[in-house]
């Protein structure tokens, strides 16, 4: 009821001052929320942009991150927040995801977020420790109808792109893998190099020089392309998983209800940060693109995604154990 009243506050305040507060806007310390620990590919872009957006806004952006139930607390608490421009949320395809795999949730992103911009989109990449004795997506298919049930994969959580990524590779391939969920990417990845599981999906953003190192061993890539980082690594879908694709995304969002003149501004320095050639760089070296969209094609991602995930989830009959 609390939040209800001082969302209906806000709206009633911007009615006659959104251009005068944006004006002014920011006067403080603006909060961005990770719904995950340290380490993992939304934490890296978060850190990317955030500081750019510092220098432009005038004022810190500060991360916090804020994990736990595959990115549910994250999400909560910035649903919950007073839409004041203060309070924003960087996340990825859990928001369109959990609804239908958390049934309990009081959140609905369409109803709850109010989409600032598509930052960042990309492909994962499927690897395998370097112990596991598979060089090819067909060579890890033959290994797991071998082992069902044997070969471990990791993921930051139900709902997050790991595991959604590998749950559809389980689908299309009528493999049986198990899934081994983390507090975040940081911790699934570590994981994933000491050789605890077997395999996951997760992107190059965060997985940084580990290929190069030889602490993992790159199968496929889940684009329909070839990634230009790297290009002697084959899709999954020509590696023989035909119609296999799954792409991910990280973008900026905050509170339903901010007033639309802040949306507009956010929208600006998120794009601005996003085009810098150190972000652009890194981002593109890392097997990602920047998209930098505007809010209203961010909010048109999210409706389609939602419904995707929605049919998939049900069809798959996906669980979030």
């Amino acid at each position: 009821m609390r939040t209800n009243f001082l969302r209906a506050a806000a709206a009633l305040m911007c009615a006659g001052s959104c251009a005068a507060f944006a004006q002014t806007y920011p006067a403080k310390p603006i909060r961005m929320i990770v719904p995950f620990p340290p380490g993992g590919s939304v934490d890296t872009v978060a850190r990317l942009i955030a500081p750019k957006m510092s220098e432009t806004l005038g004022q810190s952006v500060v991360l916090d991150n804020r994990a736990g139930a595959s990115s549910n607390i994250g999400m909560e608490a910035v649903a919950r927040a007073v839409p004041d421009g203060y309070t924003l949320l960087i996340n990825t395809v859990p928001i369109v995801a959990n609804p239908s795999l958390f049934p309990n949730i009081t959140f609905k992103p369409e109803r709850d977020f109010a989409p600032i911009s598509l930052v960042v989109d990309g492909a994962s990449v499927l690897f395998v420790h370097p112990s596991v004795p598979v060089r090819t997506v067909k060579e890890l298919i033959a290994l797991a109808k071998a082992r069902p049930g044997q070969l471990k994969y990791t993921s930051s959580g139900a709902g997050t792109l790991p595991h959604l990524a590998t749950e559809l590779f389980k689908y299309m391939t009528k493999t049986d893998l198990l899934h081994v969920a983390y507090k975040g990417g940081g911790p699934a990845l570590i994981a994933l190099i000491s050789g605890e599981c077997d395999m996951s999906m997760q992107t190059l953003v965060a997985t940084g020089g580990q290929i190069s190192a030889g602490r993992l061993r790159a199968l496929a890539v889940t684009s329909n392309k070839r990634l230009p980082a790297l290009p002697n690594v084959p899709t999954v879908a020509e590696s023989g998983v035909a119609g296999y694709e799954f792409n991910t995304w990280v973008g900026v969002l905050a509170p339903a209800g901010i007033p639309p003149a802040l949306i507009r501004l956010l929208n600006e320095h998120a794009v601005k940060a996003a085009r810098t050639p150190e972000v652009s760089e890194r981002v593109t070296r890392e097997g990602a693109e920047v998209v930098a969209s505007t809010p209203e094609a961010f909010r048109a991602t999210i409706a389609a995604d939602t419904a995707l995930w929605s049919k998939v989830i049900r069809e798959m009959n996906i669980k979030a154990d």
